[in-house]
C-alpha cells in the first residue's frame, strides 16, 4: 500500500525559515512526479510546488516563488520542500501528493499524505 508521511513542521516565527520533507514508501516513487499543497481553515487546497520524476523540472506558484524550494532524493524515496521568508499567510496543513504528471492541479494527483502544521506568528 502506497503510503506518504510528511514530517517537520511546527511554530515558527514570521521571516523565519522551516524544511519539510515527505518519505514514500510501498511504491517506487522515484517515477511519479511529486507536489507539495497546503490548506488554511475554511480554504480550498492551494498548490506550491510540484517536481518531475527526475528531479530535473519544477515549477512553483506565484504566491511562493523565490521564497519556497521543491527538491527530491529519489535513492531515499523524499520530496523536500524548503521554506524561506515565512509569513504568517503561510500558516496551514502542508501535505504532499505523488502523481503520474507533474502538475499544479490537485486532481492530477494520486496518492496524498495526511498533511503537517505549519504556524507562522507575526
Amino acid at each position: 500500500q502506497a503510503q506518504l508521511v510528511e514530517s517537520g513542521g511546527g511554530p515558527v516565527q514570521a521571516g523565519g525559515s522551516l524544511r519539510l520533507s515527505c518519505a514514500a514508501s510501498g511504491r517506487t516513487f522515484s517515477s511519479y512526479a511529486m507536489g507539495w499543497f497546503r490548506q488554511a481553515p475554511g480554504k480550498e487546497r492551494e498548490f506550491l510546488a510540484a517536481i518531475s520524476w527526475s528531479g530535473g523540472s519544477t515549477s512553483y506558484a506565484d504566491s511562493v516563488k523565490g521564497r519556497f524550494t521543491i527538491s527530491r532524493d529519489n535513492a531515499k524515496n523524499t520530496v523536500d520542500l524548503q521554506m524561506n521568508s515565512l509569513k504568517p499567510e503561510d500558516t496551514a496543513v502542508y501535505i504532499c501528493a505523488a502523481g503520474t504528471v507533474q502538475a499544479g492541479t490537485a486532481l492530477e494527483y494520486d496518492y496524498w499524505g495526511q498533511g503537517t502544521q505549519v504556524t507562522v506568528s507575526s
